[in-house]
């Protein structure tokens, strides 16, 4: 997902090979479809659809109860397949389609179920066909980070209608705003890859459910530790290689500013994973193998709204402060705010995303190593400026909406499992099978 799509006819292009936003800060590439550019896109959209399936999948699978661990590789697997549909129907047209006088806020329907995008047709470099799929994968992964936040007391038809809502309600309206020619596109925000689109407005949903939904029984002093560490960190794994190609993949292009966000997110990733592991060595005495790949992912977060515009330094630095400031969120909203966010999807996500979008306007600039700012004559605060605006509009529409969504959705359907149900483990109790047969 590159930055600023403010039309699609703008390649990748220029240093770090992102698009451009208002056509000041990146010069327009030739409209030719590029054989190179396709290959590494459609590479970029597998790695990315790796993340969730099988990545997050396993990530999440592996923190819950032995007894739960089917129900969140379920609703992994069921929101992939729902996203996708939605994507296809109106979700990419509201988000990258010309809204007409409302484009400052939303597309429009003339892309609705791929209308007018052939085999031929371009959006820079590459066919359409190819970025509209590529999309996809972050539409798809993007709801399916708020699995962590629900996970082992939601019932099944509440996951699904609040997963389709919120992708149309608050993802879409955002991505449009930032990647597809909206109002903070516009003002040259700057969000190579989702610290805002994906990240925080997953990390604020995920607070906002867990709160009403309420804590898990026994919260927060009789909750078991994660059932299967090493499936964990499978995950774990499995979610950086695939970070490859969220940022990576978002320059658009095989090019060397591909090659920069991938090397800045490699970066950020491991410091944050040796800032974390420090952090409980000195505390506890010994370091674990979970509280390190929580760090690894809380460096991928920091890192994917800066990772096509800061340098190694840079990333070395917003590694070393995800790894600090996410390991105190995670402590601050489970014992100091007392909600159950079971597996940490704002302190990790959304509080990582936000640090990475504000931090890019300092760690941009060239003395850190950086590109430079979106556009011309802008400063570090006029950057950080707006970068703030945008954060709050995101923050305020993931709340209020999520809010909304969720009224709607217990309208309809009960939304968290009884007692006996939560008791016995969503495995058996929604999905009729086992994890394991002990």
């Amino acid at each position: 997902m590159s930055v600023f799509r403010q039309s699609l006819t703008v390649a990748s292009a220029a240093a770090m090979g992102s698009i451009g936003f208002s056509g000041d800060a990146l010069a327009q590439a030739a409209s030719t479809i590029s054989g190179a550019d396709t290959a590494w896109v459609i590479t970029a959209t597998a790695l990315v659809l790796f993340m969730t399936l099988p990545g997050l999948a396993l990530f999440y699978g592996g923190l819950v109860h032995a007894r739960n661990v089917l129900s969140v590789l379920m609703h992994c697997m069921a929101i992939c397949c729902l996203m996708s549909v939605l994507w296809l129907a109106c979700g990419y047209s509201l988000a990258f389609g010309d809204g007409g006088s409302f484009n400052a806020w939303i597309g429009g329907l003339d892309k609705a179920f791929l209308s007018g995008v052939g085999v031929d047709s371009a959006s820079g470099t590459i066919p359409e066909i190819v970025f509209f799929i590529f999309q996809m994968t972050f539409a798809i992964i993007t709801p399916a980070l708020i699995v962590g936040a629900y996970a082992e007391r939601i019932t099944f038809p509440g996951v699904m209608l609040f997963s389709g809502l919120w992708l149309l309600v608050v993802y879409v309206p955002v991505a449009h705003w930032i990647w597809g020619g909206g109002w903070l596109a516009d003002w040259g925000l700057m969000d190579f890859a989702g610290g805002l689109v994906v990240h925080l407005t997953a990390g604020v949903s995920a607070l906002v459910i867990a709160k009403m939904l309420g804590p898990r029984k026994g919260f927060p002093r009789d909750v078991s530790p994660p059932h299967n560490p090493g499936l964990v960190m499978i995950g774990a794994a499995m979610l950086w290689v695939g970070w490859y190609g969220f940022n990576g993949g978002s320059a658009l292009g095989a090019n060397g500013g591909a090659g920069m966000a991938i090397a800045v997110t490699h970066i950020s990733a491991a410091v944050g994973s040796l800032t974390w592991m420090t952090i409980e060595w000195v505390k506890y005495g010994k370091p674990s193998l979970v509280g390190f790949v929580t760090g690894t992912i809380a460096g991928l977060a920091t890192i994917t709204p800066a990772s096509g515009f800061v340098g190694p330094i840079g990333a070395v630095i917003l590694g070393v402060m995800a790894g600090i400031i996410c390991y105190v969120l995670v402590g601050l909203i489970k014992q100091g705010l007392k909600i159950d966010d079971s597996l940490d999807v704002f302190a990790v996500h959304g509080v990582g995303g936000l640090t990475g979008t504000l931090m890019t306007a300092i760690l941009c600039v060239p003395a850190f190593g950086g590109l430079g700012f979106a556009k011309e004559g802008m400063t570090i605060a006029s950057q950080l400026w707006v970068q703030c605006v945008g954060a709050l509009a995101v923050a305020a529409i993931a709340l209020v909406g999520s809010v909304v969504i969720l009224m709607i959705v217990k309208a309809f359907t009960p939304l968290r499992v009884n007692e006996e149900d939560e008791t016995e483990g969503l495995d058996i109790t929604s999905h009729g099978e086992r994890g394991y047969n002990l």
